[in-house]
């Protein structure tokens, strides 16, 4: 008989990739920008891993400074195979949104509308400021 043990799934940011931190006890991350070369390639392997998951709890959180069109469907797909896992007990996403980003809180709002027991709750942070040095 062959016993199959899920590992954290951890990937550090890029300027194409965002950071990936999905733990087996079900804290996950994923956060920053999200323009793949193949959707495919990276969604797939998450997928799998929340579709396979086992615990009584998942918190989600999700800031997105950036994502594409064909990322907005993979990452509904994600929260869709999440929230259809029986073998998970509560399933929370935090989702995190800039200050005036009217676009990706309406984003969020849409992907909770298509959830049958997923939890949203939206998280207001100020706009960052970058200050220019005069030299």
């Amino acid at each position: 008989m062959i016993y199959r043990t899920m590992e954290r799934i951890f990937i550090e940011a890029t300027n194409h990739l965002p950071l990936v931190d999905f733990e087996t006890d079900g804290k996950f991350k994923l956060e920053g920008r999200v323009i793949p070369e193949d959707v495919n390639k990276f969604f797939n392997p998450l997928i799998e891993f929340v579709s396979q998951l086992e615990t009584e709890k998942v918190e989600f959180n999700i800031n997105l400074e950036y994502f594409n069109t064909a990322t907005s469907k993979k990452l509904l797909d994600l929260l869709k195979h999440l929230d259809a896992n029986n073998k998970i007990g509560l399933v929370n996403v935090n989702w995190h949104y800039e200050e005036g980003d009217d676009d990706s809180l309406e984003m969020g709002e849409v992907y909770e509308e298509c959830m049958l027991r997923t939890s949203f709750r939206f998280i207001e942070y100020a706009e960052i400021q970058i200050k220019q040095n005069n030299i």
